[in-house]
């Protein structure tokens, strides 16, 4: 699982039938400390995750391991909204700040 940061939508007026009705978010990775790392990644969301909102997503063979997305063509998945981290004893984000 990773850390990322919502950034965007994905529309698609045609796509395969296994996910027609799901939502696809831009992800923009992000390292332990919340900066942004690697290239944005397309991922469907499982959650209901919204726009600038800190996630936590799967990719690969776990991305496949949800509900939502089970024996779907899916790379990646955004698997939880995150409310807040704690590191080294200190909180470095919290969804209510």
């Amino acid at each position: 699982m990773e850390f990322g940061i919502v950034k965007g939508t994905v529309v698609c007026t045609r796509k395969d039938e296994k996910i027609a009705g799901r939502k696809l978010l831009l992800v923009q990775p992000v390292d332990d400390d919340l900066n942004p790392v690697s290239t944005v990644q397309v991922a469907i969301d499982s959650v209901g995750a919204g726009l600038d909102e800190l996630v936590i997503y799967a990719k690969g063979s776990s991305a496949r391991m949800t509900d939502v997305t089970e024996n779907r063509p899916v790379d990646c998945t955004i698997i939880g909204i995150v409310d807040s981290v704690e590191k080294e004893g200190k909180i470095i984000f919290s969804k209510n700040s």
